[in-house]
């Protein structure tokens, strides 16, 4: 007996690996992964020390990030994160608009990804790109008004860091109750409905958390 479509397709893995060096957000602490006992030099187990900022690679936002007294990623209930998504592909090459959202007609609730040029481009360097696709102000208040639970990006904020606006978008989403991914990579996703999977750091009043996340599609995406 065939098992169906949806158990039998592969999962995908939509996170950046954590390196030594790797990109991090200007100002953040550098990412340092260090081997401090090495069964090559003769220890006998092997035992790394991290030190990275809270936001590094692929992580979540939780709302304390910007909003006072709000809820830490600790606090996360499990079923944000657990469930259908959907990816929405991008085209324009400087920021996320309303215009080009509104053809999809987001709903309440839904996890949304949303995949640009910055998969496919801005992953292969260590240093930090400055002209990453990020959300318009429009594009946040946008979402924020039809209440979606998750929004992802693919790149570290969801705010643009040369036009600056990157507490109000947070401050807007968050407000309106959604939960923000950042750091994806989603260059080896295509567009449609997909089972989404992504597990913060269980970060004891953390204000974020790096994260592990998958995508699986779903039938008849």
């Amino acid at each position: 007996m065939n098992r169906p479509a949806q158990q039998q397709a592969t999962w995908i893995d939509i996170s950046v690996p954590l390196k030594s060096g790797m990109v991090h957000w200007p100002g953040d602490p550098p990412v340092l992964i260090k081997r401090t006992s090495d069964m090559e030099r003769g220890d006998r187990a092997n035992v790394s020390r991290l030190s990275m900022g809270s936001h590094t690679g692929t992580h979540m936002d939780a709302p304390l990030h910007f909003l006072r007294k709000a809820k830490a990623i600790d606090e996360m209930p499990l079923s944000v994160t657990i469930g259908p998504a959907r990816v929405i592909e991008i085209d324009d090459p400087t920021s996320i608009k309303p215009e080009e959202l509104r053809p999809h007609h987001i709903q309440h609730g839904e996890r949304i990804l949303f995949k640009t040029r910055n998969s496919s481009r801005c992953w292969h360097s260590d240093a930090f790109i400055k002209d990453f696709v990020a959300l318009s102000v429009a594009a946040a208040q946008f979402l924020a008004g039809r209440r979606v639970r998750v929004v992802g990006v693919d790149y570290l904020s969801v705010g643009s860091y040369r036009e600056g606006n990157g507490e109000l978008v947070h401050q807007t989403l968050l407000k309106a109750g959604a939960w923000i991914i950042e750091g994806l990579n989603l260059a080896k996703v295509q567009a449609g409905r997909y089972e989404l999977i992504c597990l913060p750091l269980k970060l004891f009043q953390g204000d974020g958390a790096p994260a592990r996340a998958i995508l699986r599609p779903l039938r008849n995406s």
